[in-house]
């Protein structure tokens, strides 16, 4: 049921975000020191493209605060709206529930990156 899942997640929109995630990656991975946050934009665009069957834990850290502050200001928002204008889309059918559901998580994810874990 979960490849199932991730097939439709994909074509509901999901492709979209993941890429968006790689390009945030690519464009972090430009500067030596932003090489970190990219290598968490890749991680996290591995989640979007297969969100079923993985659970995300957020952790809370003093370093992970700032990395988020900074993370909001530059590149969270953008993110962060195209998942949650996706999720509204997708919550206004009943069969979409579900995807809307999974890009509310992926929006709130987009907002505080850092110190989260995926299992």
């Amino acid at each position: 049921m979960r490849f199932l899942g991730n097939i439709v997640w994909l074509l509901c929109g999901g492709l979209v975000v993941g890429i968006l995630w790689f390009v945030f990656g690519l464009l972090w991975c430009a500067s030596i020191i932003g090489i970190p946050v990219g290598i968490q934009c890749f991680k996290f665009g591995v989640l979007t493209l297969c969100p079923f069957g993985r659970e995300v834990k957020v952790g809370t850290s003093f370093a992970s605060l700032l990395l988020n502050i900074i993370w909001i200001v530059v590149t969270g928002v953008p993110v962060a709206v195209v998942s949650a204008v996706i999720g509204l889309v997708l919550c206004s059918t009943i069969v979409g529930i579900p995807f809307g559901i999974q890009f509310f998580k992926i929006a709130q994810l987009a907002l505080l990156p850092f110190g989260a874990t995926i299992e």
